[in-house]
This record gives structure tokens, C-alpha cells and sequence, in this order.
């Protein structure tokens, strides 16, 4: 049996954009409605790109990458934002989203894949670990306000 092969598309559109809103305000509880397509675009000139997987009721997941280079791990990937609809969560949306990355990754020469979780995010940290990622270090960070 053949796995369910699904359309990611790339948020160009203003519409587009604004189609990711409410799934990655779930992810991004600060974000806000008036100011989100005008930073998704700031991003976008900054090497970020937004793509998604939608049907006929709306965007069921999304990711946000940026390919970046680091004197610790080398040209890699990195994967700012990965969420799937709660309710659309199991049936292989963020599976096809890591696949279609990891094939990303390799078409631009990166020796990896990169992304930081948060702590309480136990379902997305066993996909990431059925798919073949390793917890290899601790993100620490400090708020300047």
C-alpha cells in the first residue's frame, strides 16, 4: 500500500500567509493577526521560507525553514516552526513535512537538519525521534527587556 502523498505549497501570497495565522498561533501564542504577514515577510527577505499543507477546509500543517550556516554544525536546515492542526495530528501531515525538508536539505548540500522544541511537546518529540533525530543539546535563552 502506498503512502498518502500530500501538496506542500509555499506561502507567497499576502492570503497565503495569513492562511498559516491561526495554526501557528498555537506554536506562537504571542504573535498577532495585524502585524503576522508584515513579519512573515520581514523573514522571508532574511532567507526564511513558509510552506504548507492545506485542503478544502483549511491549512492542516506548516513549517518554516531557513537554510543558514554555523561554525558549530556546519550548512544546515533549520526548522524555525513545525505544527500540525491538533485535530489533524496522526494521520502523517508533519511526517511529509520533515520528509519534504529532509529532501530540501539535501538538494542544498546541508549536513543536517536542525530545530529546537519545547520541553512539553511530547507527541512532536517522538516523531522527531521516529524519524531519525537525536536530542544533542540544550537551548538556553535570555529576554533583553
Amino acid at each position: 500500500m502506498s503512502a498518502t502523498v500530500y501538496e506542500i505549497k509555499h506561502a507567497v501570497s499576502d492570503e497565503e500567509i495569513l492562511g498559516c495565522f491561526d495554526l501557528l498561533l498555537i506554536l506562537r501564542s504571542h504573535l498577532e493577526k495585524d502585524s503576522f504577514v508584515e513579519k512573515v515577510r520581514m523573514q522571508l527577505e532574511e532567507g526564511y521560507t513558509l510552506i504548507f499543507i492545506a485542503d478544502s477546509e483549511g491549512v492542516k500543517s506548516v513549517a518554516g525553514y531557513r537554510v543558514s550556516s554555523f561554525l558549530a554544525w556546519g550548512k544546515v536546515l533549520y526548522v524555525d516552526d513545525l505544527i500540525t492542526l491538533p485535530e489533524a495530528r496522526g494521520i502523517g501531515f508533519g511526517t511529509h513535512l520533515l520528509k519534504h525538508l529532509k529532501g530540501i536539505a539535501k538538494e542544498k548540500g546541508c549536513n543536517g537538519i536542525h530545530l529546537d522544541t519545547g520541553v512539553e511537546r511530547d507527541d512532536a518529540h517522538r516523531l522527531y525521534l521516529n524519524l531519525g533525530m537525536h536530542i544533542n543539546c540544550l537551548h538556553l535563552s535570555m529576554d533583553l527587556e
